[in-house]
């Protein structure tokens, strides 16, 4: 038995279960892996170590980012080109993000992330996609989304930031995709990588599995609510609840640079 087997909280069921279902609907909702929320909600109210609530929301969120995405594509709401070419690049940006986490100084580069961060926020509020729009696939198009996973993977793995955040947007703003298509197109990029992250989080006990077995099938049964209410409010409305999300991620790293500079 390591460390980590001593040191994981047993909570109880019934409140992983609310939690997996707020994650579950945001996921669906947002077309993000749900992990901005959860892994608050694990270290501040469960008493979970940072690393191992991390690796405990990437396994969680396997369940919910297969079944939202499966609600996306009922729909006709995922570009599959995409979704492939996007996990391409985040899975080989992973690898790399997780081989610099150690050699490359993450501070400007956090604050770097923040202003991209505040700018989609404001722009959220004024730009936004049609219902209509789609993503025109060329041959440079497909590089800038082989490159957009590839960034996403690198700042996924040395920020801890979730890939749902960068991609939703920047296929909003950068390549011409609806809202919806953007949502389900970001689900379907995360199972890769959360099946990739489990496994390497399960080799280092960095993964509470009971927890995340609760916390997923909670998670799963909510996801496609959260796509159906997706499809229900206007592009408008969606812009302002995610830019409202946005600014709660924000608002969560600043807080945390702040407090380990002082530190």
């Amino acid at each position: 038995m390591t460390s980590t087997d001593f040191d994981t909280p047993r909570p109880s069921i019934v409140l992983l279960a609310v939690f997996g279902a707020i994650t579950g609907i945001l996921s669906g909702l947002f077309g993000i892996g749900g992990g901005v929320v959860l892994v608050p909600l694990l270290t501040i109210f469960l008493g979970y170590q940072q690393r191992l609530a991390a690796g405990t929301s990437v396994a969680a969120i396997l369940p919910a980012a297969v079944v939202g995405g499966i609600g996306y594509a009922v729909q006709g709401n995922v570009d599959w080109i995409a979704a492939i070419l996007l996990a391409v690049g985040i899975v080989v940006g992973a690898q790399i993000g997780s081989y610099l986490l150690a050699k490359v100084p993450t501070g400007f580069l956090r604050w770097l992330f923040m202003v991209f961060l505040l700018a989609v926020v404001v722009s959220l509020w004024f730009v936004v996609p049609q219902r209509e729009a789609e993503i025109d696939i060329t041959v440079l198009v497909g590089a800038g989304l082989v490159g957009l996973g590839l960034v996403t993977g690198v700042l996924s793995g040395l920020l801890g930031v979730g890939g749902g955040v960068i991609v939703v947007p920047a296929l909003m703003f950068f390549f011409g995709s609806n809202d919806l298509v953007a949502k389900g197109t970001s689900l379907f990029m995360l199972i890769p990588g959360s099946i990739s992250g489990t496994i390497g989080n399960f080799k280092r006990n960095n993964v509470d599995l009971r927890s995340a077995l609760v916390l997923g099938i909670a998670a799963s049964v909510l996801s496609p609510l959260g796509s159906v209410f997706a499809t229900k409010i206007t592009p408008f409305a969606s812009n302002i609840a995610f830019s409202l999300l946005l600014a709660f991620v924000l608002g969560q790293m600043l807080y945390k640079t702040l407090r380990a500079g002082k530190k």
